[in-house]
């Protein structure tokens, strides 16, 4: 089971925060990233989180 996400990140082509939902995904080094789709234009979000 996926963990989600919800809060905020910088939509690089709106140029603002957005808020949005999504799932966390871990890397290989630990780092949790939470990814997303901006509500308004579609681009893919990331916000990086602390490590899992």
């Amino acid at each position: 089971m996926a963990e989600s996400y919800s809060g905020e990140a910088y939509c690089v082509k709106c140029k603002e925060k957005r808020e949005f939902t999504g799932e966390v995904k871990v890397s290989d080094s630990g780092r949790r990233m939470a990814q997303g789709i901006c509500p308004v234009c579609g681009t893919k979000l990331n916000r990086i989180l602390g490590k899992a």
